[in-house]
This record gives C-alpha cells, sequence and structure tokens, in this order.
C-alpha cells in the first residue's frame, strides 16, 4: 500500500463544495448543451495543480475535458476511468423552490440542476485526481477522469466522440460512471445498488397514412386517428416480461430487508402471471416505485412527441408519432421491434431513428470487490447489490473500448429523498453531508484500488 497521510477532510470538503457550486451555476442546459464554460473551469483547476489535461471539442462550445495522473511504476494494469457529464437538461424555473442555477444551500442541501445528475461526480471525481496528485500516491495504473458533453441527448458530442475520435485519451480498462452508489432504503435495511447493466435506446417513428379531405366530413381513414390508436394502444399495453438475472438478483436481495407487504411482493413480480396484477396494485400505493420496477422488467415504449396536419379544416394524409424505445440488455433491434409491431397493430410504418444495444457488465472483477470493501468500512450496515437502470449512460459508449463499467456515484441519503426523484425532477437537491460522504468514498476507493501495493 502506498503512504497514505492524513487528510484534513473538513478543509477538502469545503473546497469541494466551492467548485460544486461554481459548476452548478454554470447553465450547461442541452440542447444546446455549450459545455465549454464547466470544461475551462475544469482545465483551471488541473492547470493549477498541474495535472495533465485536454479539452476537446465535437463541435464548437461542445466541449469534454480529460485529464490523467499517470502510474509511477506501471505494472500493465490497465487504466481506471471516472466519468461524469457536464451537460444537466433543462428545468421549469417556476416550479423549483431556490433558483435552479444559483447552487442555493439551504435545508442541509445544495440545490441546483445537476446536483445529482451529475455534477456532483463530477466534483468529486475531479478531488479525486487532485488529492492523489497533491499526496503524491504511487499508482500502478493510470487514473483518468473524462468530464464530457452531450450525455442527456444521446452521448454522441461526448463520449462518443471520445471514443471514435479520441481514443487514445480515454482508453481503458475499468469506468466509474453515474447512477449507482446512492442509499436506498427498504424498511430498516440500506442498500447501496451498484449499475452493472443498463437498457439500450431505439427511439423510433410511427406513421399512418390515410385518406385526407375535408375536416367537416370524418371517414375511418384519418391518418391522426390511426396514430392516436397506436399511441393509445402502446400506453395501455405492457411489452412481454423478460426478467434478467441482474433484476431478478435485485429484487430478491432487497425484498430480504423490505417490510410486509413488499418482502412478499417483490420476489413475486418476477412471475408474468402475477406481475402485471402486482404492478397495479404498486401502482396505487407507490407509482413511483412502480414505474421502475416495470420499467426493469421489460422492453417499454414511450410516445413522446406528435407530428400531425397543417390546418385545423383538413384531415391529413399522414401522422406521425415519436417513440422512446429502451432495450433490455441481450435483446436485438427486431425482437423489440416484433414487440411493438404486435402491440400498434399492421398498417404502420416502424422508422428507427437511433439505436445503441444494451450493455451488462460482470461482477467478477476486482473493481467490484473493492466497492463492496470501500462501502463496507463507510457503511458497515448497508448492503451492495448490482442493479440495472431502466436508462441509459455514458458507459454504452466506453464499453465499445472492451471497459467494464459500474454505476458508483456515491451519495449517502436520509429516508426524505429518493434518488430516483431527485435527477431530472423539480428541486434537484444533494444533502451536504451526503456529498461529503461520497467524496471521502469515492477517493479512498480509487486510491486503494489504483495504489501501488
Amino acid at each position: 500500500m502506498s503512504p497514505n497521510p492524513p487528510l484534513d477532510w473538513t478543509a477538502i470538503t469545503a473546497e469541494a463544495i466551492e467548485h460544486f457550486k461554481a459548476l452548478l451555476r454554470i447553465p450547461t442546459v442541452n440542447p444546446p448543451g455549450n459545455e465549454r464554460p464547466a470544461a475551462d473551469y475544469l482545465a483551471r483547476i488541473f492547470e493549477a495543480e498541474g495535472i495533465e489535461h485536454t479539452i476537446v471539442e465535437s463541435e464548437p462550445t461542445r466541449a469534454s475535458i480529460v485529464a490523467r495522473i499517470r502510474a509511477k511504476n506501471p505494472s500493465g494494469k490497465g487504466p481506471l476511468l471516472l466519468n461524469g457529464h457536464l451537460d444537466v437538461v433543462g428545468v421549469d424555473r417556476e416550479k423549483w423552490t431556490h433558483d435552479p442555477f444559483g447552487a442555493v444551500e439551504a435545508d442541509g442541501c445544495i440545490w441546483g440542476r445537476g446536483a445529482i445528475d451529475m455534477k456532483n461526480m463530477v466534483t468529486m471525481s475531479a478531488m479525486t485526481l487532485v488529492l492523489l496528485k497533491r499526496a503524491r500516491v504511487a499508482l500502478d495504473r493510470d487514473i483518468i477522469f473524462a468530464g464530457v458533453a452531450d450525455e442527456e441527448s444521446g452521448s454522441n458530442k461526448g463520449a462518443v466522440f471520445l471514443v471514435e475520435k479520441h481514443r487514445e485519451l480515454v482508453q481503458s480498462e475499468y469506468v466509474l460512471n453515474e447512477v449507482g452508489g446512492h442509499t436506498l432504503h427498504m424498511g430498516a435495511a440500506r442498500y447501496y445498488p451498484i449499475q452493472v447493466a443498463e437498457k439500450g435506446i431505439c427511439w423510433f417513428e410511427i406513421t399512418a397514412e390515410g385518406e385526407p379531405g375535408h375536416g367537416s366530413m370524418p371517414h375511418p381513414g384519418n391518418a391522426v386517428v390511426r396514430i392516436a390508436r397506436a399511441i393509445a394502444a402502446l400506453g395501455d399495453s405492457r411489452l412481454p416480461q423478460h426478467a434478467s438475472p441482474v433484476v431478478e438478483n435485485f429484487l430478491r436481495t432487497i425484498a430480504k430487508g423490505a417490510p410486509f407487504p413488499q418482502s412478499k411482493v417483490l420476489p413475486l413480480l418476477l412471475n408474468p402471471r402475477l406481475a402485471s396484477t402486482l404492478l397495479e396494485i404498486v401502482q396505487r400505493i407507490e407509482p413511483d416505485r412502480a414505474k421502475g420496477l416495470n420499467a426493469m422488467l421489460r422492453n417499454t415504449a414511450s410516445p413522446t412527441m406528435l407530428d400531425a396536419g397543417h390546418k385545423v379544416n383538413v384531415i391529413p394524409s399522414r401522422a406521425s408519432a415519436h417513440v422512446d424505445g429502451r432495450v433490455l440488455p441481450g435483446m436485438t433491434e427486431r425482437e423489440f421491434l416484433d414487440e411493438v409491431q404486435r402491440v400498434i397493430g399492421p398498417g404502420l410504418r416502424i422508422t428507427v431513428r437511433e439505436q445503441h444495444d444494451g450493455v451488462e457488465f460482470t461482477t467478477d472483477t476486482p473493481l467490484y470487490r473493492a466497492i463492496e470493501s470501500t462501502l463496507a468500512v463507510h457503511d458497515p450496515g448497508g448492503v451492495p447489490v448490482p442493479y440495472m437502470i431502466p436508462g441509459f449512460t455514458d458507459s454504452f459508449a466506453y464499453a465499445r473500448l472492451g471497459a467494464i463499467c459500474y454505476g458508483f456515484s456515491p451519495v449517502r441519503l436520509g429516508r426524505e429523498l429518493e434518488f430516483t426523484k431527485m435527477y431530472h425532477g423539480h428541486d434537484e437537491r444533494i444533502p451536504v453531508e451526503g456529498f461529503a460522504w461520497g467524496l471521502r468514498v469515492l477517493y479512498e476507493l480509487v486510491r486503494d484500488f489504483c495504489a501501488r501495493s
């Protein structure tokens, strides 16, 4: 183990929070993104510490920054990459308690768009490199930080761009990314989901064509009515259930700590004959949890945009709907679209607009075991558990490098805050103490995993 001088975590946390708030105040809403000011801010931090870094742009203002600390005595082990996206989703300002770009500290939390998704991980990762450099920790593998653009719109101008055009900057053996490492309370038990799998996307358009005509004379071939029926069918249906081993293990594990009746209901969700009825019951009691459970058990297709007509008194010859499809790891685009087609019926055209496969990573690695060990030190009563998110992250891009990716952006949350309500939601915020806890957990995990024995 490399030398481990005592660190002043009070001072370190104050420094990290200063950087965190500064990043939250930079409005990197995507679209349009404009991540360059955030990348420039991080570059100034690395420049002051003498840490090697570079900024690349996929197009003007769409910037990603990559920094690296090199191993002093390389052992042949591949680098560990800490990833965080710099862009954030939009806000409805009038529905926020505090300015979403004000980085207000109130009620024990720091409020702002990106507080959980994911400028917290950006800050913790950057500070991890800073602390390792200051402590002169002898490493046996390189540590890379990537603060990337465009994750919220598909990653093409960020992580995908780095993988395809600047592979040498981000080639790594392991990646730590977002959506994992947060506290999940079930009864008296505390779990820490570690993301080891994520769905792919299949964003597609459904098009209905029909006979045009005057709006005063309805007819059954109206394209708007046909597309409406297709959308209603998708909204009223659940696609077939496919419980993966990761999801099965996750549900059975958290059921052990759940109170009755959740302790009985969760495992029964794995039975396709019972799942729909049980999900309806859960929906009435805990609608947010029901949405997440449903999405883990099957492919999903959510209509999100409509396009039809140009004049109120003209029945158009064409109507279309854009649909956000999420596909389980291991399933093909064709298998997914066949499921959709069976729901919406024949005579409608499906056109895929963007697609990438889901990914799943093994837990039988030294890094996963290191995550378990670190959590055992910082929360001995907490239980790490592998899980799959129903969305996607930049991990699908890094998987193309052959990297093993885990979602582990540690934050300790109390019962009053539910992680899934924070990202993309109103009043996104993070507890100050939970951020400080995560900062130390991430640093010690990376230090112990990458330090020379």
